[in-house]
């Protein structure tokens, strides 16, 4: 199965969840980690490496939005954020400061496996036709989720890098929100298009882009957004 022995990192502060989650994960094939603690969390996180973090919103110590903003400060790793049902405004912030997906709660295990495929899929595509390419000085490696500005390495969430790569391979054409979400949730985001409009604006201040004068991504207003940055092929 897709994601055999691939490490995940349960933060939840509800200790049956855990055993739960740790028994039906496992035996999909995957390592789990829980913990009950934020600070618990994180050191789990800085000496096991994991693939993947499933988070919790309702935490002791920090909730799960800050423990977010902290991990984002020097990891892009994926992060699948758990909310309560109805809770919108959660799962709003928390794909705007750096979540690839959530979940809302009760939940079908299922569900979260197929939402954990999902993102460490987007994570590590390395199915692109063209492993890398260079746009004006933007340089997009696809399988290793590498982005350069003019030989700089930019510090991309793994949802900014995946708006980028779906950019540049569709340069020239105008995507609209609702493509953009499709493409990249391939799973509802309950029309939420606010959060590609400030996903894209992080992705665009990242890339010095000035929407006046777009270098790389430019706003169809009223439509969406198009990849104009030239291609350069390297001998």
């Amino acid at each position: 199965m897709e994601g055999t022995s691939q490490k995940l990192l349960v933060i939840d502060d509800d200790s049956k969840l855990n055993r739960l989650l740790t028994d039906y994960l496992g035996g999909m094939g995957f390592q789990v980690l829980t913990a009950i603690k934020p600070s618990e969390g994180l050191k789990f996180l800085e000496r096991e490496k994991p693939d993947l973090v499933i988070l919790d919103i309702m935490l002791p110590e920090m909730d799960g939005l800050e423990v977010c903003r902290t991990i984002r400060k020097d990891s892009n790793i994926p992060i699948i954020m758990l909310t309560a049902r109805g809770e919108t405004t959660d799962r709003i912030v928390g794909l705007e400061i750096g979540a690839d997906d959530y979940l809302p709660k009760p939940f079908e295990p299922r569900e979260l496996v197929a939402r954990i495929q999902s993102v460490l899929r987007r994570a590590g595509n390395g199915n692109d036709e063209k492993e890398e390419r260079l746009f004006s000085g933007l340089r997009v490696n696809y399988p290793r989720q590498r982005v350069e500005l003019d030989g700089e390495l930019l510090d991309l969430t793994t949802l900014e890098f995946e708006c980028l790569a779906l950019l540049t391979r569709h340069g020239g054409k105008v995507l609209d929100r609702d493509r953009i979400m499709e493409a990249l949730h391939g799973v509802e985001w309950d029309a939420y298009s606010r959060t590609v409009d400030i996903n894209m604006s992080r992705l665009r201040q990242k890339l010095k882009d000035d929407s006046k004068h777009p270098r790389f991504i430019k706003t169809i207003w009223g439509s969406g957004y198009m990849f104009i940055g030239k291609e350069d092929f390297e001998s």
